[in-house]
């Protein structure tokens, strides 16, 4: 009898390709799912508010994992964040089809419901961050060698606007400024929020740290040396 059994075990057909096809797609649904919630998101770049440093139409690929062990942004990181007050209020949103819905929801392509922003963090809880004339921007005193800054642009906004401040960050929020400066809605513009132009960091979704696509910008996006001459408070 084992042996009957043992040769029946041999002979026994494999199941066919197309029988097992359903159970794979699930599984990397499931993966890529688990991949977007935890660990790495694709987000699209809406705008030209971070040129050149991003394009209106790059992937970024954004860290997701290190927020969950309760690290906070830090200065001179390009985060993605949710709209914390309404910024994006009167912004057109394309309105996507079912497959980018369910593509976009199991991470494979960005989304395009979310209303998140992209920005660059400039001052963290503590620091004072300021802006006079065309700059340059200080942060807790120190003067910022920002080389990213739009060919072109001002470090500083030379209006009433926002665009000239001088602001301490609290503990708990960050204060973000997009790379093409004369171009970016950004921190400096909402001060009449109810964060005062601030960013939860609660809101934030993570660390954009590479341009993913098109493949011809691929790019990772490092914090740059600037940053790290700036003392932790004033």
């Amino acid at each position: 009898m084992g042996r009957a059994g043992a040769r029946r075990s041999r002979t026994r057909k494999k199941r066919p390709f197309w029988v097992e096809l359903p159970l794979l797609i699930v599984m990397a649904l499931v993966l890529a799912l688990l991949i977007k919630t935890f660990l790495v998101q694709a987000f699209s770049i809406p705008s030209d508010s971070m040129q050149n440093t991003l394009q209106r139409g790059d992937r970024v690929l954004v860290d997701k994992l290190t927020p969950w062990f309760g690290s906070e942004p830090e200065r001179g990181e390009v985060i993605v964040f949710h709209d914390p007050a309404d910024w994006l209020a009167g912004m057109p949103v394309d309105e996507p089809n079912t497959v980018q819905k369910v593509l976009s929801f199991i991470g494979v392509m960005p989304s395009a419901e979310e209303k998140d922003l992209i920005k660059r963090v400039i001052g963290v809880g503590g620091d004072t961050v300021e802006c006079a004339g065309d700059g340059p921007v200080k942060v807790n005193g120190t003067a910022l060698d920002e080389p990213y800054v739009f060919p072109g642009n001002t470090p500083c906004s030379n209006d009433e606007e926002g665009g000239q401040f001088k602001v301490t960050v609290p503990d708990g929020k960050v204060w973000v400024m997009g790379d093409h400066r004369q171009e970016s809605a950004d921190s400096r513009y909402h001060q009449d929020d109810p964060n005062e132009g601030m960013v939860p960091v609660d809101e934030v979704v993570g660390r954009a740290v590479v341009v993913a696509w098109p493949i011809g910008r691929w790019a990772t996006l490092p914090v740059p040396e600037t940053f790290k001459n700036v003392p932790d408070r004033p």
